[in-house]
């Protein structure tokens, strides 16, 4: 087996979302995987709503935190314990850094496309929003983020056991599309500069 610079539990972050990922902590792993599928389930099978089941959920703890109160100075006992509801600014501060850093990829890539006329990078979005619009036509949200949560408990143990096979193939297949790609976008340049010289 070959030794890879860095483990894949490192490249996951190496902390406590890796071992979950990995299997390494297999109650959480088994309790993430029967977890997405009852909420699947609830939503998706049984017919509910997130607005529903959100709003009934609110309504029983609004209910429960107002008779608790009520009978804790009835009783004389403590009022129910209640963090401190507000969003600090620490925490918008870095959503807003980590969102910046998106948006600025995106654009990135949108001024590839559109100034420097990059035609490979413009064939590559093509085909990942293809394939996206695909896959959205193939399932609803809640199935295709429950298959993704899915993915994401399944596939880094079995990466993990097979890594060298997998990257081996992976390797082939990268080079056989980036072939690909490269001759459509010769034949679209070359198609071009014919069509400008008639």
């Amino acid at each position: 087996m070959a030794t890879h610079p860095r483990s894949l539990h490192a490249l996951l972050g190496g902390g406590a979302v890796a071992d979950v990922l990995l299997w390494r902590r297999r109650n959480v792993s088994a309790a993430a995987v029967v977890g997405a599928t009852a909420v699947w389930f609830v939503f998706e099978r049984a017919g509910y709503s997130l607005p529903s089941v959100l709003s009934n959920a609110l309504l029983l703890l609004v209910a429960i935190l107002f008779f608790w109160a009520k009978s804790a100075s009835l009783l004389n006992r403590p009022l129910p314990p209640l963090p401190n509801l507000e969003v600090s600014d620490v925490v918008v501060e870095k959503a807003a850094d980590r969102a910046l850093v998106w948006i600025n990829r995106v654009l990135a890539v949108g001024h590839d496309i559109a100034i420097k006329r990059d035609r490979k990078v413009f064939m590559q979005v093509i085909l990942v929003l293809w394939v996206v619009s695909y896959i959205g036509m193939l399932f609803n949200f809640l199935t295709l983020i429950y298959i993704g949560v899915m993915v994401s408990l399944l596939v880094p143990p079995l990466y993990e056991k097979y890594q060298d096979h997998i990257d081996e193939k992976l390797g082939v297949a990268h080079s056989v599309l980036s072939r690909h790609i490269d001759t459509i976008i010769t034949r679209a340049g070359q198609s071009a500069k014919q069509k400008k010289t008639e």
